[in-house]
Order: structure tokens, then sequence, then C-alpha cells
């Protein structure tokens, strides 16, 4: 092997940034991304580590075509998010922000090379740890509160990962991280719900709304490429085949459309497209096949940029604004011109137009279904698809940069920002453009070409009448305004019913406790009163006997003695 473990690189970068500054900190910031994309050069196909502790055999470091692939990922989306972070300052908590991200980057690459789930354990607990800093860095009370939230849940995640783990290795024998079956086995069933919480399955997804929308605008733009993403390489490398997460992937597709669409603060309009990104992904997962599991990584793959490229966008919009609600924004390509330019390029990456990235990942899995036999699955990602075109392809962009204009003349971001979006516009058109690029990394083997008139007349109709159908809605007054309210799905758990609930259970056992309290003193009082009786100054009792009486009663009893025993 002619190089080191890829995740020391980011440990070692990270302890130099923490301890530079200024323009030495920028460049070690760059540097870090090229010298580990370096380093994955001499990585050799095969290579291992291996430690032994206790029975049990770790594997932290492992090297295949799968592993490779989210390496490649990983570093690119490192580079972009450090590039767009360049600018950040000591009153920005530049320090926090910058080494956060960079051990966050360098926790998830340490993930996805590791070859038992022990070691996973360790990134996966790591994941949470160093991308809370860039909640908390926006320094809100709202922020605030979010992280907590983000890190309960996410140790909650990596507790159910361990707890999996050891209940595998029971059963099998196994601690290695590779396919497990969910037959008869709960310790598969402990392991998926953890990749779930992670990869934002139905119900498990809030955190995801909850707290990047919370995020500063840089730190949201790293949030947005790590932590899912691991999970779907989890779920790749463990659960392909499995038909459950067939469903699940068709769910997260659906839902998040209609949350979308009322939503106001576009970062979390992206984070619902998000959920619904990943759904593409997990139903590829869920499908198995070669051609799906390579559409589910290439997807991610894509995904990590134009999402990137979008929440770039909008981080700066943030960053120059100081606002990001669709109802006080409007008419910003007047003085933002380049970044409204980029914001539609990855609109149109995210909506699959043809020569955008999306387009010749997103139809993989769509082709996948088709090819073996689940019809029911394909009109659900159509619907999704056009879902996409609504809220992220044209929703994102018009109520920013177009729309109403709100009277902001903000200007341009700095100029790493400007070339951190750029680079991530110009990936979503390479991409897209010049599908063997992307195909050539890809870990399985199958065969697919995107551009064949079926597929290209099909998208592009769905794109226009999915359009249409947008500007239908708006000049008939039912598409919905935005409002200045807080839309909540299925964090009202522990938003609203959670805390009722634990309002109502402790009034009734504080209404039971003092119910009981009051009849256990009354007992009480009532022995104590009859003590009092008896033992009492006056009681009977306490009272003295003459001590003729006492004679008496020896005698009588002496008397009944002799009678009875004699």
């Amino acid at each position: 092997m002619g190089s080191v473990p890829p995740v020391l690189i980011f440990l070692v970068g990270a302890l130099v940034v923490a301890l530079t500054k200024g323009h030495v900190r920028r460049v070690v910031l760059l540097a870090i991304p090229v010298i580990g994309a370096l380093n994955l050069l001499g990585l050799e196909d095969g290579a291992t580590i291996e430690l032994e502790l206790l029975s049990y055999t770790l594997v932290p470091f492992e090297v295949d075509d799968l592993a490779m692939m989210f390496g490649y990922l990983f570093h690119l989306a490192a580079f972009l998010g450090n590039l767009f972070a360049l600018h950040l300052e000591k009153k920005d908590g530049a320090g926090v922000q910058h080494t956060a991200a960079v051990l966050y980057a360098g926790s998830a690459i340490g993930a996805v090379y590791t070859g038992d789930l022990i070691s996973l354990f360790v990134f996966w607990e790591l994941l949470a740890l160093t991308s809370v800093f860039l909640i908390w860095a926006r320094k809100t009370e709202r922020s605030f509160h979010a992280g907590f939230r983000y890190l309960v849940i996410h140790v909650l995640s990596g507790v159910l990962l361990l707890s999996g783990a050891l209940m595998l290795a029971h059963e099998t024998g196994s601690i290695a991280f590779g396919p497990i079956s969910l037959d008869g086995s709960m310790a598969g069933w402990v392991i998926l719900i953890a990749f779930g919480i992670k990869a934002a399955f139905p119900l498990l997804h809030t955190w995801i709304t909850d707290a990047y929308p919370e995020g500063t605008p840089t730190g949201t733009v790293f949030l947005s490429a790590f932590t899912t993403k691991v999970a779907v390489f989890a779920l790749v490398r463990t659960f392909a085949g499995e038909d459950v997460l067939i469903y699940v992937g068709v769910t997260m597709t659906c839902f998040p459309i209609f949350y979308a669409v009322i939503e106001n603060d576009l970062r979390r309009v992206l984070s619902y497209s998000m959920i619904n990104q990943i759904g593409f992904m997990v139903t590829g997962v869920g499908l198995g096949t070669a051609l799906a599991l390579n559409g589910a990584v290439a997807h991610a793959f894509a995904d990590v940029i134009f999402k990137g490229l979008l929440f770039m966008t909008m981080g700066s919009v943030l960053q120059m604004t100081g606002r990001i609600n669709g109802s006080d924004l409007g008419g910003l390509y007047k003085t933002m011109p380049i970044t409204a330019t980029f914001c539609v390029i990855g609109a149109l990456a995210i909506s699959a137009f043809p020569l955008f990235s999306a387009f010749i990942t997103k139809s993989m899995v769509m082709t996948a279904a088709l090819d073996e036999g689940y019809v029911w699955v394909w009109p659900f990602l159509l619907f999704a698809s056009a879902g996409v075109l609504e809220h992220a392809g044209i929703k994102i962009p018009y109520f920013s940069f177009f729309g109403h204009d709100s009277g902001i003349r903000a200007k341009e971001p700095p100029k790493n920002m400007l070339w951190a979006m750029g680079i991530g516009a110009v990936l979503c058109v390479v991409i897209g453009s010049f599908p063997s690029l992307l195909y050539s990394l890809l870990p399985f083997e199958a065969e697919y070409h995107p551009y064949d008139w079926t597929h290209i007349v099909t998208q592009l109709q769905l794109l226009l009448f999915g359009a249409l159908a947008v500007v239908w809605l708006m000049k008939r007054g039912i598409y919905p305004p935005e409002i200045r309210a807080l839309n909540i799905d299925a964090e009202w758990i522990y938003r609203w019913f959670g805390p009722r609930l634990v309002h109502g259970i402790g009034g009734a056992v504080a209404r039971v406790d003092s119910a009981v309290r009051t009849r256990v003193f009354e007992v009480v009082r009532g022995t104590l009163r009859g003590a009092r009786r008896g033992h009492g100054s006056q009681g009977i009792l306490a009272r003295t006997w003459p001590t003729g009486s006492m004679i008496l009663w020896v005698a009588v009893l002496l008397a009944a003695f002799l009678v009875f025993y004699f």
C-alpha cells in the first residue's frame, strides 16, 4: 500500500487548522482535500488494516470500489465546502467552523473505509459530535435548541448501531461491515433503524428539516454533503436487495413534496428536497440490482454537487441579505446575477433536465424498477420527479431571485463563495453532458445509456407539463402562498404532542401522588392519635398501678396455674 488511511490526513489537517489563522489557515483548508485526493490514487484495492480486540477482529481500514467512489465524492465535497467557507473571520467563529468542518469530512471518509461495525460506530458518533458545531456556530437560540435535538437523535442512532453490532456478534459471531439479512434477525432490524435515522427514513427525518435550516450559511453546505450519504453508503453495503427499502424509498420520494410546497424557509425547502432525493437512492438500494445500486451511488454523487450548489446559493442569499424566507425575498437577480445564474443551474440539475447531472443518475433507478417488474414504483418516482421540479427547480430560484421585487439590493457574495458555486455549476453540466466520466467510477458492472430518444422526450414532456402546472396554479391563485409561519410535520411529536403528553402524565401523577399522600397522612395521623390515647400522659397504659393490686393479680395467676396444672 503506497498511501495512508485517508482519515489520518484530515485528522492531522484539523489540528493544523486549529493552530493556524489567516492566510496560512486558508491554504491549509484547500490543501487538505487536495492532498487527500492525491493520497487516494495510491490506495490498492483490497488493502486492509486489522486489529484484534478481545475476541473480535476490527478492520478500521478497508479498500474496495464502493469505498473509493465515496472517497472521491467526499474529498470533492470537502474541497468545495472549504472553498465556500474560506472568507470566514473570527467574528464568524472561523476557528470552530473550519476545524469542525474538516473533522466532520474526515469522519465521513473514515466511515466509508471501515470494514467492521465497531469501527463504523466510532466514526458514526464522530459525525454527530463534529457536525453539531456547524449548527451551534450560528449562535442563536433556535440553532442551540436545534443542535441539541440533532445531537440527541444522532447519538441515539449510534447507540442502536452499537447494540445491533453486539447482537449480530452474538447471533453470527461476526461484526463484519457487509451484507446483513433481515430474515429472523433482530440485530439486522436494529442496525437498519440506526442507518435509517441518518438516512432520514419517514418519521425519522425531522432532524434534517429541524437542524439544517438553523446551521450557518457555510455550515449547512457541509451538513448536506456527508451524514445522509454515509447512511446511503451503509445501506448499499449491508441491505442491498431488501424489499422493505423499496417501500421506504418510494415513500421518501413523495411525502416531502407536500411539505416543501407550503414551506416558506427556502433552506428548509431544500432540506425536504434532500429527503426526496435520498428516497431515490434508498429505492435503488432496495431494488438491489447492479443497475439500481449504480443508480443509487451515482445519484448520491450528483446530489452532493447540485444540492450543495443550491445550499451555497441560498447560503449566499442569507449571508448578503440576512433573510431566507421566500416571502421576504425576490428581485435579487438585479444585483446578484451571478448567484442567480448558479441557482438556476442547480435547479436545472436537480430537476433532471437533459445535459444536467440528475438526468443521467435518477433515471437509472427508474429504469431498474421497470426492468425488475416493479411497475407500480415507476409512477411514484415520476410523480416525485415532477414534484422536484416544482419545489426545487422553480420555487427556489423564483421566490429568491425573481418573483416579486422585495426592494433588497444586496451585492454578490465574496469571491471564494462565487468560485465554489462556479465549480459546482460546471460539474453539474459536465457530469450531465459526459456521463461516462461518472459511470467509469461506479462500483458495479452494469450498462446504461441515458441519452436515448425515449428518455429525452419523456423527461422533456414531464418537465414541460410540470412547469405549466405550476404556472396555472399560480395564475388561478391555488398555489400555496408564502406565509410567515412554522411548518410542522412529524416533529409535532416532540414540539407539541410530546410536551403536552409529558405535562398531562406529570399532572396525573401529581394528582395521584397528592391523593395518596393525603390518605396516608390521614392514616398516620389516626394511628398517632390512637397511640397518644394509650401511651400519652393520661393514657391507660401510662397509668401507675398500686402495689397492692399487683400483688393480688400475681396471687390470682399463681392460683390459676396450680389448679389447671395439677
